[in-house]
C-alpha cells in the first residue's frame, strides 16, 4: 500500500473519531438531564453551549491551521476532544458542565476545520473528489457511537465509564494515525487574516452551506416531531423519518465522490437542491408514512453533498489560505444550523409544522438557484 493511501486511511480514522465523540455525548444527554434535574428549558440552555463554542472557535481554527498547519492542530484537538468528553462525565456541578460543554464544542469545530483542510490536501494528491467519503465516515461514526452508547446504557455503565472507553479509542486512533498525518505542502497562498469579508466565491459557497445546514438542522431536530404530530405514526416508530434521512445522507456521501467525478460539482449541487425541495414537498403535500419516509430519504441524498462540496470549493480559494477559507465558509454555513431549528418552531407555532417544512423546502431550492445565477462566479471550480 502506498503512502498516500495510508494517509487517506489515517485521516478517515480521524473523521470517524470526531463523529464517535460527538455521538457519544449525544447518547448521554437524557442521563445528564436526569443527573442535574434539568427542566426542558434548562437543558435547552445547556445544549446551546455546544453551538456557541463551535461558533466562537471558527475564526480561531482558521488562524491556528494557517499559522501552525493542520497536522499539529488536528492531532492535538483530537486528543483534547476525547479528554473533554471524559470531563463531561466527571462534571459534578452545572456550572462546570456548562463550561466543559462550551470547550467541547470549540474543540469539535477546531478539529473539523483541521480535518477538512487536511482532506483537501489529500484530495489534491488523488486529483479527484474524495471528500464525500470522509464525511460519510463521520456519519457512519454517528451510528456506531449511538450503538456503543446504547450498549453501555443497557449494561448500566455510567456516562463517565462510557466516555473513558471512547477516550481509549481516541488515543489508539491518534497514535495509529500520527505517523501518516504529515505536514501539508506549502499553502497555496492567500491571506491568513480571518476577520475579513469573503470574496464573491466564498460568499456564494457560504450561502449554499447556510441553506444546506439549515435543512440538516431541521431534519436533526424536527424529523421525529414531524412524524409524531403531522404523520401521526405509531409512537414506537417516530424515529423512522430520522433514521431514513441519516441512512440516506451517510450512504449518499459515500456514493457522492463517484457522482461528482462523473458530472461535476456544479451539477451535483444543483441536483442536491432539487432533491431537498422535492423530498420535503412530498412529505408536506402527502403527510403519510410511506410518502414521508421516501421524502426524507430524498432529503438525505440531497444534503449529502452540500457541505463536503462547499468545503472542497472553499479550500481551493485563490484569495485565502485553505484553513481561513474553510473557516469563513463554515461560519456562514453554521448560522443556518443555528437559525433553522428555531425558525421551524416559530413558524410551527404561528402556522403549523407543514408550513415550516414547506419553507425549508424553499431553502433547499435556493441552493439550486444560487448555483444557477451568475454562474461565472464558479468558473474553474470543477
Amino acid at each position: 500500500m502506498d503512502f498516500v493511501k495510508k494517509r487517506r486511511i489515517a485521516l478517515s480514522s480521524l473523521f470517524f473519531l470526531s463523529g464517535l465523540c460527538f455521538a457519544s455525548w449525544a447518547t448521554r444527554i437524557p442521563e445528564i438531564q436526569l443527573k442535574f434535574s434539568l427542566s426542558e428549558a434548562e437543558l435547552g440552555a445547556l445544549l446551546l453551549g455546544m453551538p456557541f463554542g463551535s461558533l466562537i472557535a471558527l475564526p480561531l481554527a482558521g488562524f491556528m491551521v494557517h499559522r501552525f498547519g493542520s497536522r499539529i492542530v488536528l492531532l492535538l484537538s483530537g486528543l483534547c476532544y476525547g479528554f473533554f468528553l471524559v470531563m463531561i462525565g466527571l462534571s459534578d456541578t452545572l456550572y462546570t458542565l456548562a463550561g466543559v460543554v462550551v470547550v467541547f464544542g470549540m474543540l469539535g469545530n477546531i478539529m473539523n476545520i483541521a480535518l477538512n483542510t487536511h482532506a483537501i490536501e489529500i484530495e489534491d494528491l488523488y486529483q479527484r473528489n474524495i471528500l464525500g467519503s470522509f464525511h460519510g465516515l463521520w456519519s457512519l461514526a454517528g451510528f456506531t457511537g449511538a450503538g456503543i452508547g446504547g450498549l453501555t446504557i443497557y449494561f448500566g455503565l455510567p456516562a463517565f465509564h462510557h466516555f473513558l472507553v471512547v477516550a481509549a479509542i481516541v488515543i489508539a486512533i491518534v497514535v495509529f494515525s500520527q505517523a501518516y498525518i504529515i505536514k501539508e505542502r506549502q499553502s497555496r497562498g492567500g491571506s491568513g487574516m480571518v476577520l475579513r469579508r469573503p470574496d464573491n466565491l466564498l460568499l456564494r459557497v457560504g450561502l449554499i452551506g447556510f441553506f444546506g445546514m439549515m435543512c440538516e438542522g431541521c431534519m436533526f431536530d424536527w424529523s421525529g416531531v414531524y412524524f409524531k404530530k403531522v404523520v401521526q405514526i405509531d409512537p414506537s416508530y417516530v424515529a423512522a423519518g430520522y433514521v431514513a434521512f441519516m441512512a440516506a445522507m451517510a450512504s449518499g456521501r459515500f456514493a457522492s465522490d463517484a457522482i461528482i467525478n462523473r458530472v461535476g460539482k456544479v451539477l451535483t449541487l444543483k441536483v442536491s437542491g432539487i432533491l431537498i425541495g422535492l423530498g420535503l414537498s412530498l412529505a408536506v403535500i402527502f403527510p403519510y408514512v410511506a410518502t414521508s419516509v421516501i421524502g426524507f430519504i430524498l432529503v438525505g441524498f440531497g444534503t449529502a453533498s452540500v457541505i463536503p462540496l462547499s468545503y472542497s470549493i472553499a479550500g481551493r480559494s485563490k484569495v485565502f489560505s485553505p484553513g481561513v477559507a474553510l473557516s469563513l465558509v463554515a461560519t456562514i454555513s453554521f448560522f443556518g444550523f443555528l437559525l433553522g431549528p428555531p425558525l421551524i418552531g416559530f413558524i410551527g407555532e404561528l402556522l403549523n409544522l407543514r408550513a415550516s417544512f414547506a419553507l425549508i423546502a424553499v431553502m433547499g431550492l435556493c441552493i439550486t438557484l444560487l448555483m444557477s445565477i451568475r454562474r461565472e462566479v464558479f468558473e474553474g471550480v470543477e
